[in-house]
């Protein structure tokens, strides 16, 4: 199995069993007995738990994907100034591709793999841009885990900046609030690329909560504690640098880190004046709030949302090496450790740099989030492919493979 799709597939297995089980009781206004049975009772209504619960059930997830301010507290990430440009030279999209023994053509591509929005950039302009289900170019969507390369991104601009003074600093430098637990010795950069060690199954069995599905129904369902706390108290499954394990919490304590190096600051805000701004975005983006109002934190695992558009500057900045709109946000020497696997990368399934995908077969390079959102870049080709989907959790393997697929022949594309 592909290792992209096998570290989601863990994400989602008791997600999609709790689901099942979800809304048994027939009583008017009651929550799911599986979320009031875990941690203490939450002021968050029970519609809304009920919703969170369910939110990425194939049923509600084309909607609740663009509607996450309607469902969670959010921090804005503002948008000011001059839009920067964004060319657009659209062609006939005539190709098609083959998957699984058949040929099929990029309109079919579109529903085939449950599309919400799309847009692909060449050279630096759009030539191809199309919006599905009431999708438009100023709706904002979940990046869900590419919020994880965004992440990346802000830990090197505060490393450049000198708030963190080393990528190789032990964790506890900064977070002397881990040094009880797995997270001591660890340093940035083995967390950057996800080969902390730590003992956190990426697995959400809501209907046997472990470590994960606790966490995750606490911090964001239920909003009564902070998602990256959960550090504290791990153990320890590996030596620290020798083993990639995708897990979520380890770009929860980046995030941590950022807010300890901000001054007093929150990552919004950096990441509305390092990021945003001289991206010349579109729209103001937002992240999802993990734990209770007021004193919880962005989700910087996986709570950004951004417009078609603004995921697409975020991408064309990251394929010119940290440069766009006028501005260096970021060394070309970071974004080209970012993008290549630390680890020894398998030659077809490919492997990890510093919350980036690599692709194996080819020089490319994805952020990829949970059921299908991806800015996936091709350096060899100049090409910048966002799309926004809705895969349902049951089919996340092979519409992820198929995405693939199709993204690897529009990049060879020529419009």
């Amino acid at each position: 199995m592909n290792i992209r799709s096998f570290s989601k597939k863990n994400l989602l297995i008791g997600i999609l069993s709790g689901s099942l089980l979800a809304f048994q009781s027939t009583a008017e206004n009651v929550i799911d007995p599986l979320v009031a049975n875990v941690g203490p009772e939450s002021e968050v209504p029970v519609a809304i738990q009920n919703l969170r619960w369910n939110m990425l059930d194939r049923s509600v997830n084309s909607l609740t994907f663009r509607s996450m301010n309607t469902l969670f507290t959010t921090r804005q990430v503002a948008r000011s100034g001059d839009i920067s440009s964004l060319p657009k030279i659209e062609a006939d999209m005539d190709l098609t591709y083959t998957f699984n023994g058949k040929t099929y053509t990029a309109e079919d591509f579109l529903d085939r793999t449950y599309t919400n929005a799309m847009l692909v950039m060449k050279d630096g302009n759009i030539v191809y841009e199309r919006y599905l289900n009431n999708m438009r170019p100023e709706t904002r969507h979940i990046g869900w885990s590419m919020t994880k390369s965004l992440t990346s991104i802000l830990v090197g601009i505060a490393h450049e900046e000198g708030r963190i003074k080393s990528l190789d600093a032990p964790i506890t430098d900064y977070i002397p609030e881990l040094s009880d637990g797995a997270y001591k010795g660890v340093t940035i950069r083995q967390i950057l690329a996800m080969a902390s060690g730590v003992e956190y199954e990426e697995r959400y069995d809501f209907a046997n909560p472990g470590t994960a599905a606790r966490n995750h129904i606490l911090a964001l369902v239920k909003n009564v504690s902070r998602f990256a706390d959960m550090a504290k108290h791990l153990e320890r499954k590996n030596e620290p640098g020798t083993v990639f394990e995708y897990k979520t919490i380890d770009t929860a304590v980046l995030g941590w880190l950022l807010e300890r190096v901000l001054d007093g600051s929150n990552v919004a805000a950096y990441a509305t004046q390092k990021l945003w701004e001289p991206l010349g975005a579109e729209q103001n983006g937002f992240f999802i709030l993990d734990g209770q109002p007021g004193v919880g934190r962005e989700f910087t695992g996986a709570g950004f949302n951004a417009t078609l558009r603004d995921w697409a500057r975020f991408g064309q900045m990251v394929l010119q090496q940290g440069e766009f709109n006028g501005h260096r946000i970021v060394s070309a020497d970071y974004i080209q450790k970012a993008t290549h696997s630390i680890l020894p990368e398998d030659s077809t399934m490919g492997g990890y740099g510093y919350q980036w995908w690599t692709m194996g077969s080819s020089n490319a390079f994805s952020a990829i989030g949970l059921q299908g959102q991806f800015v996936y870049i091709d350096p060899d080709t100049n090409t910048v492919i966002v799309k926004l989907s809705y895969f349902p959790q049951e089919e996340m393997d092979d519409a992820e493979q198929e995405t693939l697929a199709f993204f690897k022949k529009v990049s060879a594309w020529k419009p």
